[in-house]
């Protein structure tokens, strides 16, 4: 049978049983996972504390090893083989690697360990107040991971994880990938391409209610235009022409015109210099311009980010985007270039499959249906990277919260439980013969 058929089948046993009519020794099991949930969820919240205090900024490479080395002492424990991938190849801090050598369905699980708060964020300590907790990474995604951790542990400890086969990965750059990014994801690229189903744990819209199916891939842009410097009563005239910053104006306004009606496509320009002349810092994303109200400008330099639902759906958005800039106004030039970025992640039958498969152990375990995230309300994601390679992938796993990327971010924690009771059960469902 191939392998995304027996998915398939898989949830169609699950959805024709319905809940509570499964054999019975299978209910115990299920009984006793959820049981050894709820006797570490303490342990679990100290975890999440201790990952969430130790400041793991994407930069902050020793701080990104020190939250991969708390999280490899849990994988050890459960008998996973671990690695450190080293990311001095891609300019980060390195991702680690947990494996589980099993039988039957592949399972890849993904998260990471950094966060966007730096050493010199005012934002560094975990704090709680009754069942809220803030502090960074809470969510996003230290919170996910410790799911991760706490879904394997309950399994062990109930007796079932031996001979799953089962892969985790967890980047140190998922913030601010590395370059070059083909580097900076090679390992998981190739962990995917030998799973047969993905579970990845970021927070999706940190609604626990929603899972993720379909992700919109993000990509960077840089428009670069150049006008014909003059004194500024002779622009528009025939041999001055519009300067730098007209032009620049002229096709973000045509991106806006031929592009915003797109379902789902979105293009934000970020930052703007322009003027006589201009320095950019791509590592640091600014710059400087210098210019007088009495000179035409001569440069003008723009950069983004383009996200796109599917492969052609960004194609044909470079497209147009590529047209816009060659139809220069008099006296100007421009020319745009497009980064590596991360990948859409479609809607597929698999992802859709795998959703039903969690919306059935949610509602089993009483905690009720889950639908699909509306993709413009998940940013891109590392489970992007696997589109293609594994047979299934479905997202936003973590526990929900909110202020995600803010020193606002704060967690649910009593959803830290409840993510990895239905994280653990699903798994067990996936990986039995």
């Amino acid at each position: 049978m191939p392998r995304i058929q027996s998915i398939f089948v898989l949830v169609s046993v699950m959805l024709a049983s319905g809940p509570g009519t499964s054999a019975q020794d299978v209910d115990a099991l299920e009984r006793r996972i959820v049981s050894e949930v709820e006797t570490e969820a303490a342990s679990a919240v100290e975890l999440l504390e201790q990952a969430v205090n130790i400041n793991s900024g994407t930069m902050n490479f020793e701080g990104v090893r020190a939250v991969g080395r708390l999280f490899r002492g849990e994988f050890d424990a459960l008998g996973f083989e671990t690695e450190w991938i080293d990311g001095a190849a891609f300019e980060r801090a390195g991702h680690l690697i947990a494996r589980r050598d099993g039988d039957g369905r592949r399972l890849l699980l993904i998260g990471h360990l950094d966060t966007v708060f730096e050493l010199d964020s005012p934002f560094q300590t975990f704090s709680r107040d009754g069942d809220r907790a803030t502090g960074p990474g809470v969510v996003d995604m230290k919170g996910g991971g410790v799911v991760i951790v706490h879904a394997l542990g309950a399994l062990a400890r109930a007796g079932i994880l031996e001979g799953a086969a089962i892969t985790v990965i967890m980047t140190g750059d998922e913030e601010r990938a590395g370059t070059p990014l083909e580097a900076a994801r090679a390992a998981l690229r190739e962990a995917a391409a030998e799973a047969d189903i993905v579970l990845a744990f970021e927070n999706g819209d940190s609604n626990p209610a929603t899972a993720v199916v379909a992700r919109r891939g993000s990509t960077g842009w840089t428009l670069e235009v150049t006008g014909t410097p003059a004194h500024s009563s002779q622009v528009f005239q025939p041999h001055v022409g519009m300067g730098a910053i007209y032009e620049a104006a002229r096709i973000l306004g045509a991106f806006r015109e031929r592009l915003a009606e797109e379902p789902l496509l979105t293009f934000n320009p970020g930052m703007i210099l322009g003027g006589t002349d201009v320095e950019y810092d791509s590592f640091d994303s600014g710059g400087t311009a210098f210019g007088k109200n009495n000179v035409v400008a001569e440069h003008a330099l723009v950069t983004g980010d383009l996200r796109a639902i599917s492969l052609p759906q960004l194609e044909a958005a470079r497209r147009v985007m590529y047209e816009v800039v060659a139809d220069n106004l008099p006296g100007t030039s421009a020319a745009i270039t497009f980064g590596d970025g991360y990948p859409p992640l479609a809607a597929t039958d698999g992802n859709r499959e795998l959703l039903t498969a969690f919306d059935q152990v949610s509602r089993d375990l009483g905690f009720g249906p889950v639908t699909a995230v509306d993709p413009r309300n998940a940013g891109a994601a590392d489970v992007s990277f696997t589109a293609g390679l594994a047979d299934a992938a479905l997202d936003g796993l973590g526990p929900g919260g909110g202020g995600g990327h803010t020193v606002n971010e704060w967690i649910d924690l009593p959803t830290l439980e409840m993510q990895t009771r239905r994280a653990a059960v699903l798994i067990y469902r996936l990986t039995r013969p």
